[in-house]
Parts: structure tokens; sequence; C-alpha cells
């Protein structure tokens, strides 16, 4: 099946055979349509050296599609039955199959590295995917992912929009991201009740790295402290928001004030860079701020 892409027909049949169907636990949508296959892998805009990671390949639809254009596809499936079947299904040397949890993942589990993420998302992990691999492997240069049109509009989301949120900023930290599509729902088994959008992201020189915005360096845990505290109450002005993070509404007040913020601001027009400055303020005092009950910052929360 290697030499040639899955339509309805091959993808029903190739499902009965290994007797399995679409479940939501595993937020799988199969595509089905060759088109949507090629249009994916061209939207990516693979080198040919590429080393790609594809997460939930499922039947193997996109990764056929995708071992005929990049060097290596590392394609990380969560259901055994059908990651012992893909390699039948794509027949290819520059395929590896890795039967794992893509949230658990590290980057010494692939060789070569991986250097583009191209994949269509399940719907109910896609935003802690995404963040997830970004932070696990230094070696990304960027990707392209489909996910529901409504998580696509958020992690493309600029300060000032009305779904800007955690996402959007998180997702900033690590890289530039714009829209490459919407995927209607047709193409897809079973058919899903929403759209799907083309997510494009590029890595960026450096995290949070803004045009005339020189920042000294900061842990991305403690930037994501401040992101998660500023969106929890997002209808309060910052100093309300961050008073609990700060210590108190007046300490809140004297970090975002040193950091060159307006304290009456709210956390939904902020930049990733401004975000960053509240964090590099209360760490050059020594205060970075509080994290959550367990110590850690849940930065794949998808708000």
């Amino acid at each position: 099946m290697a030499d040639a892409l899955l339509g309805p027909a091959e993808i029903r049949e190739l499902a009965a055979r290994l007797g399995v169907a679409p479940t939501k636990k595993l937020g799988q949508n199969f595509v089905h349509d060759p088109n949507t296959v090629r249009r994916i892998v061209a939207a990516a805009g693979l080198r040919p050296d590429d080393v790609v990671i594809e997460v939930g390949p499922g039947l193997g639809s996109l990764t056929l599609g995708l071992v005929g254009a990049a060097a290596h596809v590392h394609a990380v499936e969560i259901d055994p039955v059908l990651a012992a079947a893909l390699p039948e299904t794509v027949s290819s040397e520059r395929l590896t199959v890795h039967p794992r949890d893509a949230l658990r993942v590290r980057a010494a589990e692939f060789d070569p590295p991986p250097t583009m993420l191209v994949a269509n998302l399940p719907y109910n992990v896609a935003v802690p995917v995404v963040l997830s691999l970004l932070a696990e492997l230094p070696t990304l240069r960027g990707g392209l992912v489909m996910v529901q049109k409504e998580v696509a509009d958020r992690l493309v989301a600029g300060p000032g929009s009305k779904v800007y949120g955690v996402p959007s900023v998180k997702l900033a930290w690590y890289a530039e991201a714009r829209a490459a599509g919407r995927v209607p729902p047709a193409v897809f088994w079973p058919v899903p009740n929403v759209d799907s959008g083309l997510v494009a992201f590029t890595k960026r020189d450096s995290p949070a790295a803004e045009p005339g915005r020189d920042l000294p360096a900061v842990e991305r845990k403690k930037v994501f402290a401040v992101v998660d505290a500023a969106f929890a109450q997002r209808r309060k002005t910052l100093r309300a928001a961050l008073a609990g993070w700060a210590g108190s509404p007046v300490r809140a007040e004297e970090v975002l004030v040193k950091a060159g913020i307006n304290p009456q601001a709210r956390g939904e027009s902020l930049s990733v860079g401004e975000f960053t400055a509240i964090a590099a303020a209360a760490d050059s005092d020594g205060y970075a701020g509080k994290l959550t009950a367990s110590g850690e910052v849940p930065e794949e929360v998808d708000q």
C-alpha cells in the first residue's frame, strides 16, 4: 500500500481487517481523502533532509504522504493495534513506529532527531502534544498540525483577540504561528461535527524573541507561571490577577511597574515578550512568584 495514498474504501477495508474503529477516547478521526493528504504535505514545506515526527498516524493516510517527502518519519501511535499494523501499510525503510504516548516521549528515543512536527492531531490532546513536543525536542525547526478549527484559531491568536489565551502565549514562546487553511469535516472518518484548521509554526531563534525587546534569560516555567495566573482570572486587571502569584496586589503592582507594564492592563493584551518581562522583573529581585500547589506549572493546559 505504500505506493498509493488511501481513499475511503481502503481506509474502511483496512479498519475492518484490523478490527478497529475510531474512538472518541483517543480523539481519532482518520483522514480518507488523498487530496487533503497532499495538501498537508505540501503546506508543511518539508525539505528532503527533514526528519518528521507524526503523532497519531492511525491507519497511515498521512504517513504514506510523509515518507515520500522526508528523509525519515517517526510515527508515534498510542493504539497498539494501529502501531503494529502501520509498518505493513507503510512499508518503508524511512519509517520508525513508536508505540508510545506522545506526551511521554523523550528526545533520546528518536534517531535521527526530528526536525518537523507534521500531524493530524487527536482533538482531545492537540495543545498538550504540541507544547510538550516543543519543550522536549530542541531539534524541531517547525511544523504543521491539523487540529479542531476552534483550537487552531486560539493557537494563532495575537494579543487583543477574543480567543487569545494560554495556548496562544505558550506556543508563541517557542515559535511564530500562522493559520494555514481550513479543512472540511467530509474528509474524515468518522465525520466530525466541526471544521478542522491547519496551523503552521516556525521555531524562534530564542524563546520569546520579539523585535525591539531585549530580555534577560528567564526560565520557561517562571514565564508560564505568570501566564497561567494572568489568564486564570482573565477579566481582572493584572494587578488583581497576579496578586496570588506575587503574594499581594501591592507586590504584583511593583513587579508590573518594574517590567514596564500597566498594572491596570489585562493578560489578554500582553505579548509573550511582556509576560517574559514580568517574570524577569520578579526574578531580578530574587522572587520568582508562586507556582502551582504541586510546584509545577501546567504548561500544557488548554484554556
